[in-house]
């Protein structure tokens, strides 16, 4: 298959910081969309990715999966597209399209696995692993485009495309509405994200926060009450309270102190955690006892997140980023591990052009 060199940003090794490199998109075939990029959005997996914190990266690796730019090419047989269209693009560029998950429209859950913007095994090019959005452009199969809305600023939609879908998911899975108590632990990327979309479907919404500190940031972000968890008073008067918790904190933590602040049949739903809980580990007396879960949440499908990118263009949600340019990319995963970005880093591309 033909290929295109390109300007990306990456790293050639876990220990390296990421700098200019070259790399191969492949030509746009009948199905698919060039997309010249315009923003790209900086996630804590790009970091992980980057420095092979899972386990896995394949290098070089060029992270990025919180696109928007604008349609500069389409395939002979695409349908939904057209030069120049707003579009965008998240952490999935591929999926088998034939199993149980992908008939639901739940391409997040293939059960051959999904192929992922960056270090997914490319399926084009042989023993290539995909590349992300830190680049000039990118090619995607048209059914994992998305339309963003015009109204939208496109630099402030970008972190929609992970950190909104990935709070989005599990409000819409559990229902949450106008009637609904949510409550948001963390307030970072994601947890700020959840906030304004918990909000936007009409939800009462409460922080959980370790100090007091994030209390004005989370007024501002519209919260109806902030719950300070190392208070064991103000944790008692959040007792039985909430339908929803949506956990975003990103590493080991010990969730027994908000069990008790759900509701019946209330569910608390991690979605910034990956890993093993080696040393809290859950009791079952609250579940057992109130009808209560824990569960998990991964991202969304292509048409959960069109769904939510058209409602954050009625309600005119965004994320609220500091933009940077690529060649400030590494220490800006330096301010990322301090949390010292509020609340969401952007690339302005125009910069890897210059």
């Amino acid at each position: 298959m033909e290929t295109t060199k390109i300007k990306a940003f990456g790293t050639q090794a876990a220990e390296n910081d990421l700098e200019l490199l070259t790399i191969e998109r492949r030509e746009v075939q009948p199905k698919d969309i060039e997309i010249d990029i315009y923003y790209c959005g900086v996630c804590h997996s790009d970091l992980h990715t980057a420095r092979n914190d899972w386990g896995g990266s394949v290098y070089p690796v060029v992270p990025g999966h919180e696109i928007v730019g604008k349609v500069l090419n389409v395939g002979s047989d695409v349908t939904k597209f057209k030069v120049g269209d707003l579009v965008a693009v998240g952490c999935m560029v591929d999926s088998c399209r034939t199993c149980h998950s992908c008939e639901q429209d739940l391409e997040q859950f293939c059960e051959k696995g999904f192929t992922g913007t960056y270090n997914g095994k490319d399926k084009y090019l042989e023993d290539t692993r995909t590349f992300g959005g830190y680049a000039e452009s990118v090619v995607v199969d048209e059914h994992f485009v998305l339309r963003l809305p015009e109204n939208l600023d496109m630099a402030a939609a970008a972190p929609l495309l992970c950190a909104g879908i990935t709070t989005w998911s599990p409000l819409k899975h559990w229902n949450v509405n106008e009637n609904s108590k949510v409550a948001v632990v963390g307030l970072g990327g994601l947890g700020h994200m959840a906030i304004k979309l918990a909000k936007g479907l009409g939800a009462e919404v409460t922080l959980f926060s370790r100090t007091p500190g994030k209390t004005e940031d989370a007024k501002a972000l519209g919260t109806d009450h902030i719950v300070i968890s190392t208070d064991e008073e103000q944790m008692k008067s959040a007792f039985n309270k909430f339908d929803l918790i949506i956990d975003t904190v990103p590493y080991e933590h010990d969730i027994n102190p908000y069990m008790n602040t759900l509701t019946v049949n209330g569910t608390l739903v991690l979605v910034g955690f990956i890993g093993e809980f080696e040393n809290n580990a859950v009791s079952t007396r609250p579940m057992i006892y109130k009808r209560r879960s824990v569960a998990g949440s991964l991202i969304g499908g292509i048409k959960e997140t069109q769904e939510m990118l058209d409602f954050c263009g009625e309600k005119n949600i965004v994320s609220d980023i500091e933009i940077i340019n690529i060649q400030d990319i590494n220490e800006a995963y330096e301010r990322m591990l301090k949390s010292d970005v509020k609340y969401r880093f952007v690339i302005d591309m125009k910069s890897l052009k210059n």
